[in-house]
């Protein structure tokens, strides 16, 4: 698991750019936002890729954020499209891994990494169905179309946030979002087995 850093308590509250801003002059300002989004992005990463390569990148992802942060647009209060955006590009070096980790799925019985929108299924659909039938049908999406989709249900961004993380306009978003959408909803059987607070997977 990742370590944790504490933050000091005058750093609580305080938005992510305006500590962005006081590393520039205070680099151990910069550890407040460690303590806020690792635990964040290592539930992503491990999801996509498994927990064992999971610090690795998460570790990379702030060291490359702490080698940037002179460079952090300040308009934008929040830190974490930004992070996400540098976490899904590591991810993309990992490509064979995450088809792997797919293939893992359908054969685990029991999912290893923390809950997220993809373990809690709806009454009268068994969890190990909803995933079986979930690893292939995420397997076959493009990138983009995965990295939107999986940012938005397990990243738990925005469409707003999930353009900036990446890079596009919030068009693409919706435009990519729906195809994914449309791919896993027929995985599922044109159904939606999951909990109405998730139904932005297949809906």
């Amino acid at each position: 698991m990742v370590p944790t850093m504490t933050a000091p308590p005058t750093t609580r509250g305080t938005p992510d750019a305006e500590l962005i801003a006081e590393s520039r002059g205070r680099p151990e300002a910069f550890a407040a936002l460690f303590d806020r989004y690792a635990g964040m992005l290592y539930r992503y990463v491990s999801r996509r890729l498994g927990p064992e390569v999971a610090e690795d990148l998460v570790g990379e992802t702030f060291l490359i954020a702490f080698r940037r942060r002179d460079h952090y647009d300040l308009a934008h209060p929040d830190a974490r499209p930004w992070l996400f955006g540098i976490v899904t590009k590591l991810v993309a070096r990992h490509h064979r891994a995450e088809a792997a980790r797919y293939r893992a799925l359908l054969r685990s019985p029991v999912e290893t990494v923390v809950e997220g929108p993809a373990d809690r299924v709806a009454a009268g659909v068994s969890a190990t169905a909803a995933r079986s039938a979930l690893a292939p049908a995420l397997a076959g999406l493009s990138k983009g179309d995965r990295d939107v989709l999986l940012l938005i249900a397990w990243g738990d961004l925005s469409y707003e946030g999930v353009a900036q993380a990446l890079g596009i306009p919030i068009g693409t978003v919706r435009s990519r979002l729906s195809r994914a959408r449309r791919k896993v909803r027929a995985a599922l059987g044109d159904t939606n087995p999951l909990h109405a607070q998730e139904e932005r997977w297949t809906t």
